[in-house]
């Protein structure tokens, strides 16, 4: 198991009331090695916010996520970077790369810190091989602005998977493309969890999208619930 969501509670206080606004309502949730999952829900039912805890980028209000047998919550905030860092890649739904460097330079951009030559070198032969898998290669000294929606969004999914994530967490990430765009990155989602042995949890509106992956749950009124079986 890479994760395990134990009974995770996340309120907001309203300072006028004293009344508590629930978004995750005692939610529990194991993420096993190879899993592909979507959570569907409505608009402001908290899938983001449950994406965000899942990532320790945002605090439960109670419950405890262990992580590879770690718990999370005795983790300082340089440790959960750290963590963060090295099993956790991140996509979203546009696409944040910089317009002034090209696709190469793009998804290299976090190793820009990283001073050992042997590392930026294997980074780099990760970068081309991902790229081609992707079927980028040919666009490596092309600019943003040189690309389309859904080859930027392909190439923000390589940026997250540089640094050989465990898991990669996807918020609506087809959201800002057309269906044909959307359907060949979800295609892609779903040979990167086979193929690379990385497992997805992807946040979406789209019915298309999470079909594609093999588990589907239902988030509404704070509450989480597996409903259908997806391409298994």
């Amino acid at each position: 198991m890479i994760v395990e969501l134990k009974n995770i509670t996340k309120y907001y206080q309203n300072a006028a009331s004293d009344k508590k606004r629930i978004i995750l309502d005692d939610i529990s949730l194991a993420i096993e090695k190879g899993d592909s999952i979507a959570i569907v829900g409505p608009s402001g039912s908290g899938k983001s916010t449950l994406l965000n805890v899942i990532s320790s980028l945002d605090t439960a209000n109670s419950g405890s996520i262990i992580f590879d047998g770690e718990d999370l919550s005795q983790k300082n905030e340089k440790e959960l970077a750290n963590f963060r860092n090295q099993n956790l890649g991140f996509v979203f739904q546009l696409h944040h790369l910089l317009p002034q460097l090209n696709l190469i330079e793009n998804v290299l951009l976090p190793f820009i810190p990283v001073k050992d030559k042997k590392k930026r070198q294997e980074a780099e032969k990760r970068a081309l091989e991902l790229l081609d898998f992707v079927g980028l290669l040919d666009l490596i000294l092309q600019r943003p602005g040189q690309m389309s929606g859904g080859e930027c969004q392909r190439a923000a999914l390589v940026r997250a998977l540089i640094h050989q994530p465990n898991l990669i967490l996807a918020d609506e990430p087809t959201g800002s493309l057309d269906k044909k765009a959307a359907n060949k990155l979800g295609d892609l989602l779903v040979r990167i969890n086979e193929k690379q042995g990385v497992s997805v949890v992807v946040v979406t509106h789209s019915m298309d999208l999470a079909k594609k992956m093999k588990k589907i749950y239902q988030l509404e009124d704070g509450r989480l619930k597996q409903i259908a079986i997806g391409n298994e």
